[in-house]
């Protein structure tokens, strides 16, 4: 299957604070099957489309001052995407047999949000970067069978060198012996990449075994001690029969 053309218009702003150099940006892409509008701040994101669900998203966290978009910020990500589809429409016709570019993903990562403790909620994890185009496709299992209650992934980030990074995430509860996938698939992969979590307490502690530093030390002690002893009767004995 011939790959369509992925184009994106990416619009980056510096901003400066009393406190701190900040970078703020504004993405819109599309392809004929996908599309994303996403605004970020500092590598984070604040906003984006859900064109599934067809709605507005912030992923942005309870103890933060909620930075708002507006109720007409979906509508207007909505017309976004079809002038994206237009300017892609127009490009296709200008510039024809052009080769499309992939790169696979160059990192795979999974591991959990915080420290894992049994029956104690927690998120999965599943880091994928230094991929295009952009998206990928991640699905989780859990002891072999595909599950999908409580997963999500975000919109691609894009990197610096034009690659992107996505972070899919499954909340569980830890049970001992559960093991956990994630599966990555991507055009530029010839099969897909799975990372396994695999959900184990910590060793118990062994004791701590008694150092042998004390008995070498004190064993030698010993000897030297018998060898003083030796050294000092001899001395004597040879003094006694020198008189």
């Amino acid at each position: 299957m011939k790959m369509k053309e992925l184009l994106l218009f990416l619009s980056c702003v510096v901003c400066v604070s009393a406190d701190a150099l900040h970078t703020d940006i504004h993405v819109i892409g599309c392809s004929d099957f996908n599309g994303e509008v996403m605004f970020g701040l500092d590598r984070e994101e604040l906003w984006y489309a859900d064109f599934e669900k067809q709605m507005g998203v912030s992923p942005q966290p309870s103890f933060i001052d909620p930075i708002s978009f507006g109720a007409g910020a979906y509508k207007t990500a909505v017309s976004n995407l079809n002038t994206c589809r237009q300017n892609l429409q127009i490009t296709r016709e200008g510039i024809k047999d052009f080769p499309p570019l992939r790169d696979a993903p160059s990192g795979v990562m999974i591991y959990t949000r915080d420290e894992m403790e049994l029956r104690v909620n927690n998120t999965l994890i599943c880091h994928v970067t230094g991929f295009y185009p952009a998206p990928v496709k991640v699905s989780w299992t859990k002891n072999g069978r595909i599950t999908t209650e409580g997963s999500s992934i975000n919109t691609p980030y894009p990197n610096k060198n034009g690659t992107f990074t996505q972070i899919a995430r499954l909340k569980f509860i830890p049970q001992q012996g559960d093991v956990y996938s994630c599966t990555v698939e991507h055009l530029a992969l010839t099969k897909p990449l799975i990372k396994i979590y695999n959900v184990e307490t910590p060793e118990t502690p062994e004791k701590p075994k008694p150092s042998v530093g004390p008995a070498v030390f004190c064993g030698l002690g010993v000897i030297i001690g018998l060898l003083s002893a030796a050294g000092g009767t001899f001395f004597i004995l040879k003094a006694n029969k020198s008189i």
